[in-house]
């Protein structure tokens, strides 16, 4: 048992030392898999990520994939590899694992210690399985990604587990070298997000930036991942657009952005604006079950305004006084001269036609998010469940019946029943990958920046 363990490891992890390969933006007509457990099967950073591109790159069309199922360790994603991933047809697979594998009420037991090497040792015989298969495919480019932290430190009497996070910080030792060792780049949410914990602890004791329940974020903490899987991508500080407009000398500078100056005195000005890109939406809700989290709450213990969502227009030498800002006939705000020279964010006003445009494809990317979150509880039931009872993929009325019976003894069934009754049939799963497709094709119908006119108008 000794050689073949051995074996694998030489097999996954070449003994040549490289260095992890930095993580490139996302390109025109890549299909990118997030293969992971239930944070990713929730989908929200994943979609945030989309919603990024979407509205930064309007004409960069990708596709973000979500192979994430609840309750997964790395073994359970390498069974399902063939079955799950390779049918999407992806160019770039995300893997991340790491929560689950550590396990959680071993860590109250006698023999904590022992069984936490036992349960590492085994993701680390798994994953170098998966290491291999990916290898295998010559078209996909594997990116590997830590786990976000399990919060050990908030105070908090739920779901303490002593150990657990230093046993996740093992597993991400052995994740890095793979990378390393593979060439793959590799993504740390772990130690960020931990930072901003330890951190806000100081202040306010039960802070968490995962959620309450110590392991899952809620949207919140999915905006945190979002910000720092695109910063390790070099997307931070790009601005969605620049204007900077001198009323005596002119257009002194524009970033990513077209500008025409129609008029311009020190009592205002006129201009024609065509940016290339639109802002980044905020949400205000909560989506993740029993997290009362909302992005907005990200916004104040991480600086994702600053760093992904910048559109600022400044304006020089106006006459002090009040002015309106306006755009396309209608009033957005009134500003001081003295705030306009310093520069404002019209990515925070949310009443600009730019980010209603931009909040709209927000609200179409929602509306995929849900149907394909009914698609992964259907494949959550088929490899936890009927997998084990030979049955996978078997939507027959005796497979109904005996997940039914399931049901009632087992909450994690009967959670997602109430999809699996419409989901068995093939019809239903193609109107809902059809409705997703359709949405995609229509986001990149109308995510396009418009011209618009924006006036600064002094107020009498």
């Amino acid at each position: 048992m000794k050689k073949i363990i051995l074996a694998l490891l030489l097999a996954g992890f070449s003994t040549t030392k490289t260095e992890a390969q930095s993580l490139q933006p996302f390109t025109d007509g890549d299909r990118v898999v997030f293969l992971g457990n239930s944070i990713t099967e929730a989908g929200y950073y994943a979609s945030n990520i989309w919603l990024y591109y979407i509205t930064r790159f309007p004409n960069r069309k990708i596709s973000i994939i979500n192979a994430g199922i609840g309750g997964d360790v790395v073994g359970q994603m390498n069974d399902r590899f063939e079955r799950d991933v390779l049918p999407k047809k992806p160019n770039i697979v995300v893997l991340t694992f790491g929560m689950n594998d550590t396990g959680y009420l071993e860590f109250n037991a006698q023999n904590a210690d022992e069984t936490a090497k036992q349960r590492i040792a085994k993701s680390q015989q798994d994953f170098i399985l998966l290491t291999n298969k990916l290898q295998a495919q010559p078209g996909i480019k594997p990116i590997m990604m830590s786990s976000s932290p399990y919060d050990e430190t908030m105070e908090n009497k739920n779901n303490y587990y002593k150990g657990k996070s230093k046993a996740m910080e093992q597993i991400m030792a052995f994740q890095k070298e793979a990378a390393k060792n593979n060439n793959w780049a590799y993504v740390d949410l772990f130690h960020p997000m931990t930072e901003i914990n330890l951190r806000e602890q100081k202040r306010k004791p039960d802070f968490t930036i995962t959620g309450p329940d110590r392991i899952h974020p809620g949207r919140g903490g999915h905006l945190v991942m979002t910000a720092l899987f695109l910063k390790n991508q070099g997307l931070a500080g790009k601005p969605v657009a620049t204007i900077h407009i001198d009323t005596k000398k002119g257009l002194v500078r524009a970033e990513n952005a077209k500008v025409h100056i129609n008029k311009k005195s020190e009592l205002g000005l006129s201009f024609n604006y065509l940016a290339n890109a639109l802002p980044f939406p905020i949400d205000s809700i909560n989506g993740v079950w029993e997290n009362p989290q909302t992005q907005a709450d990200a916004l104040t213990v991480y600086p994702f305004i600053q760093e992904f969502n910048q559109e600022t227009l400044k304006i020089e030498h106006l006459k002090k006084g009040n002015y309106d800002l306006v755009i396309d006939g209608r009033k957005i705000r009134t500003f001081s001269a003295d705030t306009l020279t310093k520069g404002i964010n019209m990515a925070l006003l949310s009443n600009t036609p730019q980010y209603q445009q931009a909040a709209s494809l927000m609200y179409m990317n929602e509306l995929r998010l849900e149907l394909e979150k009914k698609i992964r509880e259907y494949y959550w039931l088929h490899f936890n469940y009927f997998k084990a009872q030979n049955m996978l993929f078997d939507d027959s009325q005796l497979a109904f019946e005996k997940v039914a019976e399931k049901a009632k003894t087992d909450w994690f069934v009967r959670m997602k029943m109430g999809t699996y009754q419409t989901a068995r049939f093939p019809e239903v799963r193609k109107m809902w990958e059809d409705n997703i497709k359709g949405l995609a094709d229509r986001i990149y119908q109308i995510n396009k920046p418009k011209l618009h006119i924006i006036e600064i108008l002094q107020v009498k």
